[in-house]
């Protein structure tokens, strides 16, 4: 079962390096990460959301394969795809998966300026390994999906 675990860390930088951090650990087979994304306020107090998951590019890709597949036997391959890819890219815009949008807007409204949080839905992991790169980026645990035992031995972990 995916567990959720939201981070706040220093600033939109920081956040990118988590991230950047993720992505290392799951090259090593370390955690294995359904979702991730990060929230921070722009210069105005807006949270900006930067996700790693574009449904949108998803969405045209599939589309304009079905389309292109459908235009060939009907032989018009060229609206075929044009229609496709722009009904997958709406599809893939409306379409929700991993962590939830308007808890990612929630907490990013929470925010200090200048700070960011880091969501990481996350498969499997190898905490150990997980806590010690994640812990020079001084984070706070916001918010996350593990039992409280769970949520209190990640904490005691970061602040060693």
């Amino acid at each position: 079962m995916a567990q959720l675990i939201v981070l706040g860390v220093a600033d939109r930088d920081t956040a990118e390096r988590a991230l950047d951090i993720a992505a290392d650990l799951g090259k090593q087979e370390l955690l294995r990460l359904e979702d991730a994304a990060y929230v921070y306020k722009d210069d105005k107090g807006r949270p900006r959301i930067h996700q790693t998951v574009n449904m949108t590019g998803y969405g045209a890709l599939g589309g304009a394969f079905w389309g292109t597949l459908i235009g060939l036997l009907f032989l018009n391959p060229v609206l075929g795809l044009a229609v496709g890819a722009a009904s997958g890219a709406v599809a893939g815009r409306l379409t929700d998966v991993g962590i939830d949008d308007d808890m990612i807007k929630k907490i990013g409204g929470e925010l200090d300026q200048g700070r960011a949080a880091v969501f990481l839905l996350a498969d499997e992991a190898t905490k150990d390994r997980a806590v010690e790169a994640f812990k020079p980026l001084t984070p706070t645990v916001i918010q996350t999906s593990l039992s409280h035992d769970d949520e209190q031995e990640l904490i005691d972990a970061l602040r060693a």
